[in-house]
């Protein structure tokens, strides 16, 4: 038995997705807003979540992001075609597909099924690894500590989640928006790339050795930021 939680604010969407989705190997969840779906998720065993971007009270961006903390299950965002930045946004936080509006009732059982399958065959839980290391950096995510060549560095808890996003995917570009939206798990508004860009200043000031002149932390002009594979000197 396969627990899916459908999630979006418009009723007759959700009733149309569990006409599509009647199956009696599919026990369906419903939820309205992102606290309702974080609710269920923390309660029941979720393997597959259907999840609408543009929602009251928490949208799907914000919910998804916090899932992501614990839980691997796949998440299939519910579009529609003018939301085209949301789904390359929501790809680069979590999500696993998505689906235009209005659906094709084939496509989703498709891609339901195909995630499905996907996160039956490579296993339900996914252990991350405890320790990230790059260069001269080690940063250890059970004690929740840093070191930078063999000296410990304090980080304000935001800066350790930059950095803890940046050295797990090494040379991966993140955008302003996609750093504020997975560490400060909240939509990116106007200012918030000022936000992320005085939070890397300061974090450069603590890890490198001339923070104008960056080893790790690097700009990518009009794109964002990223860890650059270091090497111990």
């Amino acid at each position: 038995m396969n627990n899916i939680l459908i999630c979006d604010d418009d009723k007759d969407i959700v009733n149309a997705l569990k006409i599509y989705l009647t199956n009696p190997n599919y026990k369906l969840f419903e939820a309205y807003n992102g606290y309702e779906a974080l609710e269920i998720v923390k309660n029941e065993d979720i393997h597959l979540i259907l999840l609408d971007i543009m929602m009251p009270q928490m949208d799907g961006m914000t919910a998804m992001a916090k899932i992501r903390e614990n839980g691997n299950m796949p998440i299939i965002m519910l579009t529609a075609k003018s939301e085209e930045s949301d789904k390359i946004l929501g790809l680069n936080i979590g999500a696993d597909d998505y689906i235009t509006k209005p659906f094709n009732p084939l496509e989703v059982t498709a891609r339901v099924n195909s995630q499905l399958r996907r996160y039956t065959r490579f296993g339900a839980k996914i252990q991350q690894p405890e320790v990230y290391s790059n260069g001269g950096i080690v940063v250890n995510d059970k004690s929740k500590t840093v070191t930078v060549d063999d000296e410990p560095v304090m980080l304000t808890p935001k800066e350790y989640e930059i950095l803890k996003l940046l050295i797990s995917s090494p040379d991966k570009v993140f955008s302003p928006k996609e750093i504020y939206s997975i560490v400060w798990k909240e939509s990116p508004l106007s200012g918030n790339d000022n936000t992320v860009a005085v939070h890397i200043r300061h974090l450069r000031e603590k890890i490198e050795i001339n923070p104008n002149e960056p080893r790790y932390i690097k700009v990518i002009f009009g794109q964002g930021y990223k860890m650059e594979k270091g090497r111990r000197i």
